[in-house]
């Protein structure tokens, strides 16, 4: 699914202007512990987090992965939707729990990582 489906489909605002949202997502990783996310590579992979700090773009990063949800309507701040962009990394802000936007994506085709 393309990631800017799943924004649509969430009712959600892509925060980053220069990423290409066509990129096609197959799975989904829900978590607040950064550690976690770290302990896979993750190809063609979204990651779905209520930490709306600089940690989870650099996470994201390091793990290759290109697209981040931020969960539960957390703020975030100029600097991180910066990094975002610089990292190439689509930035999406949305209203839903993180338990919901997994249910969302699952119900519409996206595929756990575990």
């Amino acid at each position: 699914m393309q990631v800017a489906r799943i924004a649509e489909l969430l009712k959600a605002e892509v925060l980053t202007s220069g990423c290409d949202t066509s990129r096609t997502v197959e799975y989904a990783f829900s978590s607040d512990l950064m550690s976690d996310v770290l302990t896979r590579d993750y190809e063609h992979t979204l990651l779905i987090t209520g930490l709306a700090n600089l940690q989870a773009i650099r996470t994201a990063e390091m793990s290759d992965i290109g697209q981040i949800i931020i969960a539960r309507g957390k703020e975030v701040g100029a600097e991180m939707v910066e990094l975002a962009n610089t990292c190439d990394i689509v930035l999406i802000k949305c209203e839903y729990s993180m338990f919901r936007i997994s249910g969302l994506l699952y119900e519409a085709g996206i595929k756990p990582v575990f």
